[in-house]
């Protein structure tokens, strides 16, 4: 068997078994390794630069509306934990606990934080005092906790890595305007730089976050149907301000508690993006978060070789001055047809090839991951073609994802139809709901799928509940969920 067939062949097909491929490119493509612990897993150079890409782009949009980051201590006294009884429960079966320390028992267990709205709460006590301190608008990168049952890399770790923001202010329309206005910034994201489709809305009580008054959440489709929630925000009200006595004297000098909120997404971001573009030839990345958006390929035979590799090199130094995060394979002991699989593989959005016909005709060879396009273009306008084409794989992905949604998403009328459409297809489905607890547990209990959010532009609104066939009070998108 030949090293180029050898090499595809030691994907799963999606069509056979979707979470073996998951596991084998996340895997091959060097993302992550297993670690000794139980459910962690160690994030590779490849992997963690999708973070770190993801990362620098959230903070910058996060400093744009004015958020400013700190870090917080990873241990939380137990009795943090007791201020909030909603709170506590939601987090008790995932909480992992420091009993002992410096070879002593300690006087007071600490969990190993699961989230952090308990220690901001704390210190937002000390560190707010009047009208004048607020808004206080405050971002933590770090990591968090939470010993899952069952686990898969990215997707559900019991550790990983994610961004929490925590917000206090004066009244509750502004700590609603603020919690909305981050729902927007992690849509936004999302879409424009992961090129993952999302629907917002806001979750019914039984998926509400532990605490909160309210959750809203973006939900994305994955190619096996299922969703993923890529981010949520939660107006807390009062609850924690009474809990903690975050208190301020308002302009009229009487005091008050404060109004606060919540936001966060997580390195699940990762896994969605894998799930929302790769195929079955591996990785599939969108060129704004991609680690390497080109990569260049010298071909042609050995006696041209060092005349060739020279030229890519100088063109090489013009595309990364210009921004443009590119790296050179010009290893000798492979084929080019094993490096056309190994990168695209990988998910780098564009390869470029130059040989030595290339270098007399003065262009080169530019091929899309996605679609397979090739286009030959001039070297002397090598920079604006690579960011031309760049662009059209980041708003094709998009698009592509957005079709593949809409194909998957179904309107149901009744239970049967939903179990029905569960069995037989993969995706999305709409239907009514009245609004009764009950309702929402007999659709998780017969069909495994689980409220997602109530969409706040539902593109059909439903007039009967599914389950018991009353007037429905919400229109809600249901499917099965990582």
């Amino acid at each position: 068997m030949s090293k180029d067939k050898q090499f595809v062949t030691e994907i799963t097909p999606q069509g056979e078994d979707f979470s073996r491929w998951y596991i084998d490119v996340i895997k091959k493509a060097e993302l992550m390794d297993y670690s000794p612990v139980r459910g962690c897993i160690v994030f590779r150079p490849e992997g963690y630069e999708l973070w770190e890409n993801i990362q620098r782009d959230l903070d910058r949009r996060f400093k744009e509306t004015g958020h400013r980051n700190a870090y917080f201590p990873l241990f939380i006294p137990e009795s943090f934990f007791q201020k909030e009884k909603e709170h506590v429960e939601g987090f008790n079966p995932e909480l992992p606990w420091v009993t002992e320390a410096a070879g002593e028992k300690l006087e007071e267990r600490l969990a190993i934080r699961p989230t952090s709205e308990t220690m901001f709460g704390h210190m937002y006590a000390k560190w707010i005092q009047s009208y004048r301190d607020l808004p206080l608008l405050i971002n933590q990168w770090a990591n968090v906790v939470r010993w899952e049952k069952r686990t898969l890399p990215f997707l559900r770790t019991s550790e990983f890595l994610w961004q929490e923001g925590h917000t206090a202010h004066e009244t509750e329309d502004e700590a609603r305007e603020e919690t909305m206005k981050m729902l927007t910034v992690y849509r936004e994201f999302v879409e424009e730089f992961l090129a993952i489709p999302v629907i917002e809305g806001e979750k019914t009580p039984s998926e509400r976050f532990a605490g909160a008054v309210n959750t809203y959440s973006i939900e994305a489709m994955m190619k096996d149907g299922k969703a993923v929630q890529a981010g949520t925000s939660h107006y807390l009200g009062t609850k924690f301000a009474v809990a903690f006595d975050i208190k301020y004297l308002d302009r009229e000098n009487t005091l008050q508690f404060a109004h606060t909120t919540s936001w966060g997404v997580s390195t699940r971001l990762i896994g969605a993006m894998i799930m929302v573009h790769g195929d079955d030839r591996g990785l599939a990345l969108p060129p704004k978060v991609a680690p390497t958006q080109v990569i260049m390929i010298p071909i042609g035979p050995a006696k041209t070789r060092e005349q060739v590799v020279g030229r890519v090199d100088e063109l090489h130094a013009e595309l990364k001055k210009a921004g443009i995060r590119v790296k050179v394979d010009d290893r000798s002991d492979v084929s080019p047809g094993w490096k056309f699989n190994e990168y695209e593989m990988r998910g780098v959005p564009l390869r470029l090839e130059l040989g030595p016909r290339d270098m007399e005709n003065g262009q080169v060879v530019l091929v899309s991951r996605v679609s397979g396009e090739k286009r030959i273009v001039r070297q002397d306008n090598l920079i604006a073609e690579v960011e031309s084409m760049l662009a059209d794989i980041q708003r094709d992905m998009y698009e592509k994802a957005k079709k593949f949604r809409e194909d998957n998403f179904y309107d149901v009328e009744t239970l049967d139809e939903m179990k029905t459409s569960m069995e037989e297809k993969r995706g999305f489905v709409l239907a009514g709901w009245c609004g009764s607890a009950a309702c929402e547990k007999q659709v998780k209990e017969e069909t495994g799928a689980t409220s997602r959010n109530i969409p706040f532009e539902p593109e059909k609104k439903k007039s009967k509940c599914l389950v018991c066939g009353d007037h429905a009070e919400h229109t809600v998108v249901f499917a099965r969920a990582y």
